[in-house]
């Protein structure tokens, strides 16, 4: 795939807030970097109106950018290059095939670095895992909505979810998601590319959204809908300022907030379907 690179120069402290902003847009990875950081965007996916966006928002922070076209390449490597373990406390462990087994953990994943998102470094991710080790997974379906790598999906089978459903847009996550689950020899997670629309008719206990204020709030009514009354929705991908428009939407499709998580300026939450 090819993509344009947007190299993004300012304080690293404004990284969290500009790659906030910047994936409302459809950006699909930011790397960062000591004064700044580079964002990727596909490049069937931009538009003139994204140069304007980033325009406007240099008139409210700043920071100053270049982009260049980037021809498709052997992304893995890069990716190997810069993927590192991840403890998320004493509840899960994620590495790559290349890493040495990791001690300690309840849970060890291996997620082969590709060109999607989730592997557990991003603080959304991360915050979604934490607030799963208090859930029970048991005999409940499970549907992992914009599943990037299939990080959570297969975290939800090593908790005991019978059933999970992974969906997401790009063939690049539903292939990884497929991928990775045979890495992990998980054989009860059904990966789906394209849209809710393939999950008609189907109900869950449990809903994870790790995607982006956006697509949460367009989403909502269908998520909604598909979870059984009683179940748990976790939601991340926005950032804490959006939290009020966030509630309100949650409370509006008869959802009520349970949990807040907060890490550098990001957000997850937990919800219950009334």
């Amino acid at each position: 795939m090819d993509y344009y690179k947007y190299q993004v120069s300012t304080k690293t402290s404004d990284n969290d807030l500009l790659i906030a902003l910047m994936s409302l847009r459809p950006f699909d990875t930011f790397v960062e970097e000591e004064q700044g950081f580079a964002a990727y965007l596909p490049v069937g996916f931009y538009k003139k109106e994204i140069d304007a966006y980033l325009e406007s928002l240099k008139n409210q922070h700043p920071f100053t950018y270049s982009k260049e076209y980037i021809k498709g390449r052997n992304w893995n490597e890069e990716w190997e290059a810069n993927f590192k373990p991840i403890q998320i406390g004493r509840f899960c462990g994620i590495r790559a095939g290349f890493h040495g087994p990791m001690a300690g953990v309840k849970h060890e994943l291996v997620i082969t670095p590709k060109m999607a998102f989730g592997t557990g470094h991003h603080e959304t991710t991360s915050m979604v895992i934490e607030l799963m080790e208090g859930l029970g997974f048991t005999e409940k379906k499970v549907l992992d909505y914009g599943c990037g790598t299939g990080v959570l999906a297969i975290l939800a089978s090593k908790l005991g979810a019978p059933q999970i459903d992974a969906i997401d847009i790009e063939e690049a996550s539903y292939l990884n998601t497929l991928e990775n689950c045979e890495t992990n020899s998980i054989h009860n997670v059904n990966a789906y590319h394209g849209t809710l629309d393939k999950m008609q008719g189907r109900f869950y206990g449990i809903v994870l959204a790790n995607i982006n204020r956006n697509v949460i709030l367009d989403s909502l009514p269908s998520l909604t809908e598909k979870t059984e009354r009683g179940g748990t929705l976790v939601f991340s991908g926005f950032v804490c300022q959006d939290l009020p428009i966030m509630e309100q939407a949650f409370t509006g499709h008869g959802l009520t907030l349970q949990k807040t998580k907060e890490k550098n300026k990001w957000m997850a939450v937990q919800c219950v379907k009334k």
